[in-house]
């Protein structure tokens, strides 16, 4: 009895060893926000292992890294930047605190678009058709699969070059993770193909990029964190009966107070449109669809 025990307790022991060998081959990789995650595992699968900066549930306008995140930073091989603001005051940190450390910025060489805002005066109005635009680049680049395509172009390259031993294999799945995203992005043109111009509104302009893909119209009711005043909710309600928009898409990082009084005064409702779920394709998806549901 005593034999079988030893015997079990040394099996035990060096399955614990080779899984934790196992672990640490792999490549540690971080990222700012939950979507990147899903990109980087498409195409590093069981071969890296992938930590997220900006928790579920947070806003990457204004996230601060916890200390134990900058602690597991000093032992990282890559960081996959993507341009949303945190980064900003952070970035430098982060690779400061990893002289080896890769920091690899996943939006360079894609064209921003700049953050849109609803126009409120008459002015405005008669300068602009719908919108006017302030000068802040968008950072919500993964919105759009198309984009994501330049991306994963970024990732794939950065883990070849840092795990050369597994370059075929990084290939691979990186050319079946493309295929997946013309798929999406050919489902969702699908969709929309009889909906062009159609407008949706939505809290927080995170669906600038998905907007501009797939022929539709974004209008905030916020821009660059400010909730609107007063007069600039009439207007918006105003605007929202004149196009028959009855639903306002809400995102779970943000209050919902001002959307929820819109909704109440054009006799709507508020619906979740997370651009940081986990599921990025899942999400895509059901969004599209209950944007087919709800535009008109």
């Amino acid at each position: 009895m005593r034999l079988i025990l030893k015997i079990i307790l040394v099996l035990t022991i060096s399955f614990v060893f080779v899984q934790t060998g196992v672990a640490q081959n792999k490549l540690s990789v971080f990222v700012s926000i939950v979507p990147q995650k899903y990109f980087v595992e498409q195409i590093g699968q069981d071969l890296v292992d992938v930590r997220v900066m900006v928790q579920p549930d947070t806003s990457p306008a204004t996230y601060e890294p916890k200390p134990s995140q900058m602690a597991a930073l000093t032992k990282a091989k890559i960081y996959f930047s993507i341009g949303v603001p945190f980064e900003n005051s952070w970035l430098k940190k982060i690779a400061a605190s990893n002289p080896a450390l890769t920091v690899i910025p996943t939006d360079h060489g894609i064209d921003k678009l700049a953050m849109k805002r609803h126009s409120h005066s008459k002015d405005e109005q008669n300068s602009h058709e719908d919108h006017g635009q302030s000068g802040t680049p968008d950072p919500h680049i993964w919105t759009s699969p198309p984009l994501v395509m330049m991306q994963a172009h970024k990732i794939v390259t950065a883990l070849q070059k840092a795990d050369p031993a597994n370059r075929s294999a990084y290939q691979t799945r990186y050319k079946a993770f493309i295929s997946e995203l013309v798929d999406l992005d050919g489902d969702l043109r699908n969709i929309f193909a009889e909906k062009q111009g159609q407008r949706f509104m939505v809290f927080h302009p995170s669906w600038g990029y998905f907007a501009h893909t797939y022929g539709l119209q974004q209008t905030p009711v916020e821009i660059e964190g400010k909730s609107p005043k007063p007069a600039q909710l009439k207007a918006l309600i105003k605007y929202a009966r004149q196009h028959a928009i009855k639903v306002i898409f809400v995102q779970p990082q943000f209050s919902s107070k001002s959307a929820q009084l819109i909704a109440r005064e054009i006799g709507g409702r508020v619906a979740i449109a997370d651009p940081l779920a986990a599921d990025w394709p899942a999400n895509l998806r059901e969004l599209a669809k209950t944007f087919q549901t709800v535009l008109k």
